[in-house]
């Protein structure tokens, strides 16, 4: 993973859009707690957390949810630190813990789709009984597959976006807000 220095991060940062707020990030936040509650509250679920970025969206959502689950995760990225998509990637495939198991799979994007539908159709290959997949955030965009979480926080436009979880070659997901980068460090 390549470092930043200091003064081409903060070109960057202030060069960036703020699309969405940290309070429509609460309120998303809310709306999805209370989907996945009607969904899995009496189904004991796997909860997988699409690392890296799904950690972020996994952490802030695991206290609201009052039922019991068990949380894993899950590791198939396309991305590896750039800012466009390849091939997927499997770095870790939990199939022993969603055999048999109801599961839910979070992620912080909903992008071209490519990375959910994966992760969702391995699970069933694993042997899991339901699954449940959740995005903190949805571009609306074209996309080639016909995938489709079953719970979006937000949606957004077709930028590159970074904040709660998503990052910019592996930067800004700390940022309490969703920012679009700029097209020139595109």
């Amino acid at each position: 993973m390549n470092k930043m220095p200091p003064e081409r991060y903060q070109a960057i940062a202030a060069r960036t859009e703020c699309l969405v707020s940290a309070d429509e990030v609460e309120a998303a936040l809310q709306r999805m707690r209370d989907a996945i509650s009607a969904l899995l509250a009496d189904k004991d679920p796997v909860v997988l957390a699409v690392m890296t970025g799904g950690i972020v969206a996994t952490g802030l959502l695991l206290p609201r949810l009052d039922f019991a689950l068990r949380l894993d995760y899950v590791h198939a990225t396309r991305y590896r630190g750039g800012t466009r998509g390849g091939e997927i990637e499997w770095r870790y495939r939990p199939a022993a813990a969603v055999r048999g198991e109801h599961v839910l799979v979070i992620d912080d994007i909903f992008d071209e789709g490519l990375t959910m539908e994966a992760i969702v159709k391995a699970c069933y290959e694993d042997g899991a009984e339901s699954v449940v997949s959740a995005a903190l955030v949805e571009k609306k965009r074209e996309r080639d597959c016909d995938y489709r979480p079953d719970i979006v926080g937000l949606e957004v436009p077709d930028r590159y976006v970074m904040g709660f979880g998503l990052d910019y070659k592996s930067y800004f997901r700390n940022a309490d807000r969703i920012l679009a980068a700029h097209p020139a460090d595109i």
